[in-house]
């Protein structure tokens, strides 16, 4: 038998598995105590049974710091995040996190040397990038202390660097218009419109196959987003409930699809190929999905032209919200369209917009009001006059008695 459970009190069971043998030839174990009920119990041992399995279990009193992010992208992160979020931490990991800290006992890490380390990257790198990776290293502690490892995250006894905003660049509409004038004959215009009038991201976008549109009822399903990952180009279920949604489209969108659609039926039919309802929206030249890189480089060109410097493909989102606002849109059902997780999330954002918002606002509060009336001044001017004299008349005689 690989592994027990054993009740040691009415809240708390002890975990025996066995590690292997040891150099004399004797089977060697692991005891554990974990509180809680015995299922979580079970999902402790399962756990363990998997790092054995995989390879990197390490015997608890031997942990270092670049064995327990091991541990916590296998155990957990690869479990309950997208790959998208694998592959970032990974890269966080290993990149910075393994050659800083990784040698460490993590019994023996402690605030000072986080603080250090962070000290040292601020030199190298943005304050936002170390923030971070101070995010990534602080869920990796929790996930040990809550496995037993330590008694409490030294992350949370450590000042991490405050990322410092990004200037959010939103277009004008006569910006946007010399965008779309720019882009005009550009194989990437009818994705261009769409982002602008939609504020998809530019993976939901390059995601969309044409049974996620509804020319009739107006409308865009989100169900898919496309990803590169070293390399290759792969479709992922959005990361959030809240990303996967139905988005409603102007008139003008919905006609410009529909227009769109019956050109690649006549360029699908011109090659001997029917289209079909799961064909993209936004293929490249042979049909597959666009390469995001390319995408984005491609309009940074188009941007240019333009005039517009420095404006990314991700900007057309932020337009597209800044333009809603302005016209009135309720931040509601702004935060929706967008798939953000909370229209507190929303509001944060765009609170700049907002607060450029508020003498429009005050001049249509204004002209609903009624004009204010002071009684005081027309009815009572003459007993006010009175009362002032008789205060004056006080004061005066209060200054001239002796003390």
């Amino acid at each position: 038998m690989r592994g027990s459970i054993r009740q040691l009190t009415p809240k708390s069971w002890q975990i025996q598995i066995y590690t292997g043998k040891g150099p004399d030839g004797k089977p060697r174990r692991h005891f554990e105590t974990v509180r809680g009920k015995k299922g979580d119990a079970h999902r402790r041992l399962t756990e363990l049974l998997a790092s054995l399995d995989k390879g990197v279990y390490t015997p608890p009193g031997k942990l270092t710091v670049a064995d327990l992010l091991s541990q916590w992208l296998e155990g957990y992160v690869k479990t309950n995040c997208s790959q998208r979020t694998l592959d970032g931490y990974q890269a966080i990991i290993d990149n910075h996190l393994v050659s800083a800290l990784g040698h460490h006992q993590l019994k023996q890490l402690n605030q000072q040397h986080i603080q250090a380390y962070y000290g040292k990257a601020l030199d190298k790198l943005s304050s936002r990038t170390v923030h971070h990776q101070h995010r990534v290293l602080s869920q990796a502690l929790k996930y040990a202390v809550r496995q037993g490892y330590l008694g409490r995250n030294p992350c949370e006894l450590v000042d991490p660097p405050s990322p410092r905003g990004k200037t959010m660049r939103t277009l004008t509409l006569s910006e946007v218009t010399g965008l779309l004038i720019s882009a005009e004959g550009s194989y990437y215009y009818p994705v261009i419109y769409t982002a602008v009038s939609s504020g998809l991201r530019q993976a939901e976008l390059l995601g969309l196959r044409w049974r996620d549109i509804d020319i009739g009822s107006c409308s865009i399903s989100v169900n898919r987003t496309l990803y590169k990952r070293r390399g290759t180009c792969q479709f992922v279920e959005p990361k959030t409930a809240r990303s996967r949604r139905r988005v409603a489209m102007t008139a003008k969108l919905a006609g410009f699809l529909g227009e769109y659609k019956l050109e690649r039926q006549r360029l699908y039919y011109q090659v001997g190929k029917a289209m079909t309802l799961d064909d993209l929206v936004f293929a490249n030249h042979e049909g597959g999905p666009i390469d995001p890189g390319v995408l984005s480089h491609s309009f940074a060109r188009t941007a240019e032209r333009a005039g517009l410097k420095n404006v990314r493909f991700h900007d057309l989102r932020h337009t597209f919200a800044s333009l809603m606002l302005q016209r009135g849109g309720k931040p509601k059902v702004i935060s929706e369209a967008l798939g953000h997780a909370s229209v507190a999330f929303t509001m944060d954002v765009y609170s700049h917009i907002i607060e450029g918002m508020q003498s429009e606002a005050m001049a249509l509060l204004d002209e609903v009001l009624p004009v204010g009336k002071n009684g005081l001044c027309g009815r009572n001017n003459a007993d006010l006059t009175q009362r002032e004299d008789i205060m004056s008349s006080k004061a005066s005689d209060l200054a001239t008695m002796p003390a």
